[in-house]
């Protein structure tokens, strides 16, 4: 009695103690979550930030341990560090619901269970095991099935290989691979499996590649991405005649790239009539838990063996994936691993066997039948969007005509087609074809490249729609028939970044803004080469077809004996000034270095264009902008040597000209008394004979046109050249066409707003646009240029007045008895 009353109180202790236990676990998770989260539970956020520090070189561990508090906020830091470059990282985490959080607390409850003893961790195990084994078989409607657990996707077929070569070769368990060598295996897989997956096999199992045989796709009629079963029944038939042994065949339900579903009955009856095992695998087969499943889906539950994610298709995180198969040994099934021989392995299947009692049977369907909706939702929107094709178009069929028995068949095997290709997997590309139809523009000559353009603006519509909307799980997916297409599968992202119907009509909103930027920009590409062709050989287009945009261009110009590297010196610098530039002016265009795009060095890349973009404005703009940038840098270059040639010859005709005035004015005048009294009595009547120096042109020219006439004909400056006749109304960006009605807009404002039109005057055409430093007029006096030395001028040439009037010269002028040592220095 009291042994007995003894137990009771042992076993009422323990229980205390586990509930205890679990309830801290609980708490510790909560508390870890919270803080990894949102971070809010950071505390003295400076002082630890600066007692963890942010290197990456380790530290020496700590002589004093740390607390939870304080190592979860050391992890939370670690999440949060900076980048290399000093830049927050951008996180996108996964949306952990609750159904996460079962997950994540299944984890650690592995690792409590572990520690139990044997005897009670066999039974706790096995029960887990056999209940989530059940679930998932009736679940996927895949009966009198097995479950094998793993980390890696990949391993669940890897153990399948292993049972099937197991049980084909009788002597394998004695002999090893010596027994492979009679007859060798051969496994069979789609041109459309994902990369590496039978590499994969052939390096855990030691088989050599020749084992492989990758079969071609269907391109004659239905998918272009199902397995073409006729030429997999031929090659098995030549595999069995060279006394190979077909072994294994890796089938889709939902290609890794466009979710199409291989002919999956076909494949099960022509296995069943060469003994070979069929694996399928695809993000398809979760569909097989909605109450209305495809025929082509519904075949795959015939199948052998089948990889299901779970964890992947209801967002739980760190979930095992889990290979359903059938088979009646159990003994190979042990020896191929399929069957875990230690019960703490078996303890894989806690974090989903906990998250699929939270969620319930009705929870995991809901969750499926909200994916499935979300692509119906969204390829219903993309049928009404011009310049949009969709996966959901069939290979066409050829007319029927004559009877109607005929159109009957056809229209069967549409249908049949249809049912086939139905995937919760939804592709669009945009179209050259739809677009070409619906604008105006011709898109004749771009013929050249069109299928690697197209690719390109497909790359970043997808690339421009997964930023502008993150929470759909848009990605770019290359496919050998379409080229690059855009990828919505919400069966894979959904439930992760709590993908909801909102989000699906923000996609097609920002779809239908994008659209038209890539119709025009593409009918505009032609436009665009013709126009650089116009300013050849300074200006030229540069085929780049793996840029998203109007092309690109580099400005060249004349380099007469310049040798190779300085000429790729001098491309560099005035292309690199050039982009500059151009990016800063006021437009909606993106100019890009694009150095990830091509593989031409120094060009300036033109991105997407709107409709009303006046093309010929752009590319006489930016052939000015690189004409000034050449003139100002040989302005630049040739400035020390022209000003001092400038001086040299100023020097010489000043003194020519004092020789000339001493010859008219005789040499009495020159005396300092004499020259008095001959002044008052007969004054000297002497022309002004101004020079005008001429920095651009480095050229010394009389200013006598200048006196007569009071300005500068036939000279004009720089500053005062005449601009581009476009003006812009108010709020009119640069290269933009004016709308209709825009002349009598501008002619009724043009007096009321002439400053204001003056100051939005558009990028000149020609070179108008002002270089770094204008060329200016230097105005050189008879009598006091002499002054000037070169070293005065080469410091403060950009200080110097552009003109300096003859008149202003002869007030300020020496005495005459001192004009002759001037001139004679």
């Amino acid at each position: 009695m009291l042994s007995a009353e003894c137990s009771d109180a042992s076993s009422h202790t323990s229980s205390m103690m586990v509930d205890s236990t679990l309830t801290q676990v609980g708490k510790n998770l909560n508390e870890a979550m919270r803080i990894l989260g949102d971070g809010q539970g950071e505390l003295e956020s400076g002082t630890r930030r600066q007692h963890f520090g942010s290197t990456g070189i380790p530290g020496p561990l700590q002589g004093d341990g740390q607390d939870v508090s304080t190592l979860l906020h050391l992890v939370h830091n670690l999440i949060n560090d900076e980048d290399e470059d000093g830049e927050k990282p951008t996180l996108q985490l996964q949306n952990v619901g609750e159904q996460g959080h079962m997950a994540l607390l299944g984890h650690s409850l592995a690792a409590y269970i572990s520690v139990l003893d044997r005897e009670r961790l066999r039974k706790l195990t096995t029960r887990i095991l056999s209940d989530t084994t059940m679930w998932l078989c009736r679940l996927f409607r895949y009966e009198n099935g097995s479950a094998c657990f793993h980390d890696d996707d990949r391993d669940g077929l890897v153990k399948v290989c292993r049972l099937v070569i197991n049980a084909r070769y009788q002597e394998y368990a004695s002999e090893g691979y010596a027994v492979l060598s009679s007859k060798q295996p051969i496994i069979y897989q789609s041109a459309a499996c994902r990369p590496g997956l039978a590499q994969h096999l052939c390096t855990q199992l030691g088989l050599p590649l020749s084992s492989l045989c990758t079969v071609p796709c269907n391109t004659v009629f239905g998918s272009q991405h199902q397995m073409d079963v006729a030429l997999l029944e031929k090659l098995i038939k030549e595999d069995k005649e060279a006394g190979k042994l077909p072994l294994l065949l890796i089938a889709n339900a939902g290609t890794p790239g466009a979710g199409h579903t291989d002919k999956l009955g076909r494949l099960r009856d022509l296995c069943d009539q060469y003994s070979l095992w069929l694996h399928v695998e695809g993000v398809n087969l979760a569909t097989l838990a909605l109450g209305e499943v495809t025929s082509a889906i519904m075949a795959a539950t015939r199948s052998d063996s089948m990889t299901l994610t779970p964890g992947q298709w209801l967002g739980l995180p760190a979930v095992t994936a889990v290979t359903l198969y059938r088979h009646e040994d159990p003994a190979l099934s042990l020896a191929a691993g399929l069957t875990p021989s230690q019960p703490v392995e078996k303890l894989r299947a806690l974090p989903l066997w906990l998250s699929l009692q939270y969620l319930g049977h009705s929870g995991v369907v809901q969750k499926f039948r909200h994916a499935t909706s979300l692509s119906q939702q969204l390829l219903q929107k993309l049928k009404s969007v011009t310049s949009i094709k969709t996966s959901g178009v069939v290979s066409p069929i050829p007319p029927i005509s004559g009877a109607s028995l005929r159109d009957v068949l056809g229209s069967l095997m549409l249908s049949i087609v249809e049912d086939e290709l139905k995937s919760p997997v939804v592709l669009f590309k945009f179209s050259q074809e739809m677009s070409a139809a619906s604008h105006e523009g011709s898109v004749e000559g771009f013929c050249a490249g069109e299928k690697e353009v197209l690719d390109a603006f497909n790359r970043w519509l997808g690339e421009q729609l997964a930023q502008l909307v993150p929470t759909s799980g848009v990605d770019v997916v290359e496919l050998e028939e379409e080229g690059t297409c855009v990828r919505f599968s919400p069966l894979v992202t959904a439930a992760v970044l709590g993908t909801q119907q909102e989000d699906v009509e923000d996609l097609v909103v920002k779809l239908m803004e994008v659209v038209p930027v890539m119709n025009s920009t593409l009918c505009l590409i032609q436009d665009f080469r013709e126009q650089t062709h116009r300013h050849s050989p300074s200006l030229r287009y540069i085929e780049e077809h793996s840029w998203p945009g109007l092309g690109a261009v580099r400005y060249e110009p004349q380099a007469d004996g310049m040798d190779e590297i300085r000429r790729k010196q001098e491309l560099e610098k005035i292309n690199t000034e050039l982009l500059k530039k151009l990016q800063e002016l006021d437009t909606d265009i993106i100019f890009s270095s694009g150095s990830e795009f091509g593989t031409e060095d120094d060009c300036i890349f033109v991105g997407m264009v709107t409709e009303d973009v006046d093309v010929c404005e752009l590319v006489d703009t930016i052939a000015a902008l690189g004409r000034d940038i050449v003139e100002s840098g040989r302005l630049l270059e040739n400035m020390t040597e022209v000003v001092r040639k400038g001086i040299l010859e100023a020097e010489l005709q000043l003194q020519k000209a004092n020789e000339e005035k001493l010859i008219e004015e005789g040499m009495l005048r020159q005396l300092p008394l004499v020259g008095s009294v001959l002044n008052w009595f007969s004054p000297v009547q002497s022309s002004i004979k101004g020079r005008t120096f001429n920095l651009a042109a480095g050229s010394l020219d009389s200013t006598e046109v200048t006196y007569s006439t009071k300005a500068q004909a036939g000279k004009q400056s720089l500053q005062d050249a005449p601009t581009s006749s476009s003006k812009r109304l108010p709020g009119q960006r640069l290269f933009q066409r004016s709308g209709p009605g825009s002349d009598s807009i501008s002619e009724t404002s043009s007096i009321g707003q002439a400053d204001d039109t003056a100051m939005e005057r558009s990028v000149p055409e020609r070179s108008s646009v002002q270089p770094p430093i204008s060329p200016t007029a230097l105005e050189t006096p008879s009598d006091t240029a002499s002054d000037v030395t070169t070293e005065k001028i080469q410091g403060s040439c950009e200080q110097v007045p552009s003109q300096v009037e003859a008149e202003e010269a002869t007030k300020e002028r020496q005495p005459e008895g001192q004009e002759v040592k001037q001139s004679s220095r």
